[in-house]
Formats: structure tokens, C-alpha cells, sequence
């Protein structure tokens, strides 16, 4: 039988009280014993398990997006230019527009949902063993595209992006987190369209290999337009204290609303005057929601900035797309405006914030951050506006713009490679 130490307080007092009355009455009355306080156990925190990789979702997939991306584009340049001799299961341009949308973006998406997920829920996302497979499920597709025969590469590709939607869908819904679930709906939808990818290039489809990556490119930039509605007005009020940014809920859907039916018929319905519209329409109500978020404020910070920064690409790109619906423009520079301007900004802000608060570092980025930031930046101006002003050197910029790129990344595996793989600064597991 076990006595706490109130119990036994009052067992003692009730003696001593006891004995007092018994006892003659004494000259000097004894000194009363105070009654002890219990004094609380010390709460243990949980110990980190596991190897720190292998802890949380963005750990591995942000670190293999990031070699990818410091890899990957030099390497097409490479291929594209001769000078590299490499046999591929894929067309080299369609190996690099795929793989830039299903391996290097998808990666990072995949990385942030798992993470979020448990934020957004407080229940356990794939870790160790679990989430070992699905790293190495994704890297055995990128090197399948090189190595193994076309069929191998195709079924590996095409197992992630389902698991991870059902991963999430679970989660969510033992949480009853609704709100988050269209997330799943257009990962499934992003597996769809990598599976027309696949299906057209085996013949099993007939349709352009390439409608089936604009159509993974537009729902990409879906996923964006939901989360960085989210995140970017919420960081920078949590940064500038006293700024309270609230954008009307009608402007938010027919923002959303738009972009997707633009998107869709640029996807699915051949060029047309009316899609031209409906896509500088999106523009307009991005450029509007990104104005609502008060970017000026950012100038400041640059872990703010470089999301305004990258945001205000896609109203950029949506116009572009719009003008090549008209025969202005060619498509190419609305693609990398969405693909390497919004994407690949918003991709190097959200890998630098996330994986600093993830592993218990300061919100406040280094000179080698900001730099990684200004080359995403001038590979979009390189990539996309420079073509369109001198169009002869276009090869000059296709390398200028992949050099900047390729840097950016090999800037952000310098700095995060090491914090990946150790435990969180200060000492929690996550």
C-alpha cells in the first residue's frame, strides 16, 4: 500500500493532535508543524526517436527536391545543348518538363502536406520506416527514368501521389478537418494527370503527351493559390505586429474560382478568345488579392518577400497564357513564368521558412538564403522576359537562367543539408 505525500501530511498532523490533548498542558505550547507541500514531479519531454531524417515529411522530400533542382535543370541544358550524352525512357523535353512537375515540385508538396498535416490535426504523418518508402519510392522513380526500362519508370512514378493523398485523407478525417480536404481531391487530380502523361506516351491514350503536363502544371498552381492564400497573409501578420490583412471572401472564390476555369480551358479546349479572357480576368484578381496582403510592407524581410515576390509572378504568368491564346506570346512564357516564377519562388520561400520553424531555428534567414532567393528571381527574368525582349540569344538565357537556378538550390542543400539531418535545435522531436 503506497501513502502520497498529502495523505501522509494529514496522518502526521493527525497525531501530533492526537498526542497534544492527551498530553499536560505545558508552559511553553509546542510549535505548530507546518504542513509539508507537495511539490510536483518534473514532466519529462518526449525524447526525439528515430533518425532525425526520418522524423517528419519535409526532411527527406525537401532535401532530395533540392538536389534534384540544383541537378536536374543544368542537366537538360546539358543534354540540350550536346553536351552530355544520356540515354532517357522519355524524350529529353518531356523528361525535363515532367520530372520538374512530378518529381522536383511534387516532392516539395508532398514534404509540406505530410508536415502540415500533422500541424493542421496534431495526429502522427508517415515517420521512420513509413516515411523511408515513401522518400525512396519517389527517388527510385527519378532514377528509373535513366535506368530502368520505360514500364518501370511509368509504375513507379505513378505510386506516390495516391498513397499520399490517402495518407492525408486519413488524417484528416479521423480529425474531422474538412476544410483541408480539396487539398486531397487535387492531389488525386495531379495523380490523374500524371497518369494520362504516362498512358498517352504507351500508346494506351491518344492525346499529346504535353496536355497532360499543362493540365499537372494548372493544377500545381491550384495547390499554390490555396495554401499561399493562406500562409502568406498569415506570416506577414505574425511578422508585422499591429497589421491585420483581411481579404473579402468574395474576392477569395472568384479568385479561385476563375484561375481554375481558366486553367481548364487552357487545358482541355484549343485556343480561343474567350479563354484569353477568362485568364486576364484570374490575373486581375490575383494582382488584386496580392495588393490586398500590402507586399510593400515586406520590403524589410526578406523571408516575407520573396513569397509577395513570387505570387506576383502568377497574375504574370496568367496574362502571358492569356496572350498566347491570341498568338501574341508564345506558350513557353506563361509555362516558366507559373513553373519557375511562382513555382520555384514560392518553392525556395516556403523550404527555407518551413524548415527553419520545423527544426527550431530563428525566422530570420542568412546572406546565403537571400541570395538563393534573388537567383530564383533572375532565373524567371532570364527564363521568361529576356527571351521575349532578344529572342536570338535565346540559348544564352536557357543557360544563364539554369546556372542561376542550379546555385539557388546547391545554395539552400549548403545551409539545410546539415539541419535536415540533425535533430531540431532545441532538442524536440519533429
Amino acid at each position: 500500500m503506497f501513502i502520497s505525500i498529502p495523505e501522509m501530511a494529514s496522518v502526521r498532523s493527525l497525531v501530533h493532535a492526537m498526542t497534544t490533548s492527551l498530553a499536560p498542558h505545558a508552559a511553553n505550547p509546542p510549535t505548530p508543524v507546518p504542513t509539508p507541500v507537495p511539490i510536483p514531479l518534473p514532466t519529462r519531454a518526449t525524447a526525439p526517436r528515430g533518425w532525425p531524417l526520418l522524423r517528419l515529411g519535409f526532411r527527406p522530400f525537401y532535401l532530395g527536391a533540392a538536389a534534384y533542382g540544383m541537378l536536374a535543370v543544368p542537366l537538360w541544358i546539358a543534354l540540350l545543348l550536346g553536351q552530355v550524352s544520356l540515354t532517357l525512357t522519355v524524350a529529353p523535353l518531356l523528361w525535363h518538363a515532367h520530372d520538374m512537375l512530378f518529381g522536383f515540385a511534387v516532392a516539395v508538396i508532398v514534404g509540406f502536406l505530410l508536415t502540415a498535416g500533422k500541424a493542421w490535426t496534431g495526429l502522427a504523418t508517415p515517420r521512420g520506416g513509413v516515411l523511408a518508402a515513401l522518400a525512396a519510392l519517389w527517388l527510385a522513380a527519378r532514377l528509373a527514368a535513366v535506368l530502368a526500362p520505360y514500364a518501370v519508370y511509368a509504375v513507379l512514378d505513378l505510386l506516390l501521389l495516391p498513397l499520399v493523398a490517402g495518407i492525408l485523407a486519413r488524417v484528416l478525417l479521423r480529425a474531422g478537418n474538412r476544410r483541408n480536404l480539396p487539398l486531397v481531391a487535387i492531389l488525386l487530380l495531379l495523380a490523374l494527370a500524371n497518369a494520362a502523361f504516362h498512358a498517352s506516351m504507351a500508346g494506351v491514350i491518344d492525346i499529346a503527351p504535353v496536355r497532360a503536363l499543362h493540365a499537372g502544371l494548372a493544377l500545381i498552381v491550384m495547390i499554390e493559390c490555396v495554401i499561399a492564400g493562406r500562409v502568406i497573409p498569415a506570416f506577414t501578420m505574425s511578422a508585422l505586429p499591429g497589421l491585420k490583412l483581411k481579404v473579402p471572401q468574395a474576392l477569395e472564390l472568384a479568385t479561385l474560382v476563375t484561375t481554375a476555369l481558366g486553367l481548364a480551358l487552357w487545358v482541355l479546349a484549343p485556343p480561343q478568345a474567350f479563354t484569353a479572357i477568362v485568364l486576364a480576368a484570374a490575373a486581375l484578381l490575383h494582382a488584386r488579392r496580392l495588393w490586398q496582403w500590402q507586399p510593400l510592407r515586406t520590403r524589410a524581410r526578406p523571408i516575407l518577400w520573396v513569397l509577395h515576390a513570387a505570387y506576383a509572378w502568377l497574375p504574370i504568368g496568367l496574362v502571358l497564357l492569356a496572350l498566347s491564346q491570341i498568338g501574341v506570346v508564345g506558350v513557353s512564357a506563361g509555362i516558366h513564368a507559373l513553373a519557375v516564377g511562382t513555382t520555384g519562388g514560392l518553392i525556395i520561400g516556403m523550404m527555407t521558412r518551413t524548415a527553419r520553424g520545423h527544426t527550431g531555428r530563428p525566422l530570420k534567414v542568412s546572406r546565403l538564403e537571400v541570395a538563393a532567393y534573388l537567383l530564383v528571381a533572375g532565373a524567371a527574368l532570364t527564363r521568361v522576359v529576356l527571351p521575349l525582349l532578344m529572342p536570338q540569344h535565346l540559348l544564352v538565357w536557357l543557360v544563364a537562367a539554369a546556372a542561376a537556378w542550379g546555385l539557388a538550390f546547391g545554395l539552400y542543400l549548403f545551409v539545410f543539408a546539415p539541419w535536415l539531418v540533425s535533430t531540431r535545435l532545441d532538442g524536440k522531436d519533429g
